[in-house]
């Protein structure tokens, strides 16, 4: 398992978007929900927020969103 302290908001959309695909789990991108920079990402039917897609996500932010997906860390 690799250290994800260095993963940026879009590389995570991307890795959650492959993971949708290869476990046959719709995920989509909804940026009107979010506020600026903010967009909404759907795994199924679970979501999470990601702030800023540039910016890095910090571990604790990291993990917060796998769980709130549904997913573990590790799938990524």
């Amino acid at each position: 398992m690799s250290d994800h302290s260095c993963m940026a908001g879009n590389e995570f959309i991307r890795k959650v978007k492959a993971l949708g695909k290869a476990r046959g789990v719709a995920v989509r991108l909804n940026a009107s929900r979010g506020k600026g920079s903010h967009l909404t990402l759907y795994f199924g039917s679970a979501f999470t927020v990601v702030r800023n897609p540039k910016d890095e996500l910090k571990t604790g932010t990291f993990h917060a969103m796998c769980s709130q997906l549904g997913i573990k860390p590790g799938d990524l």
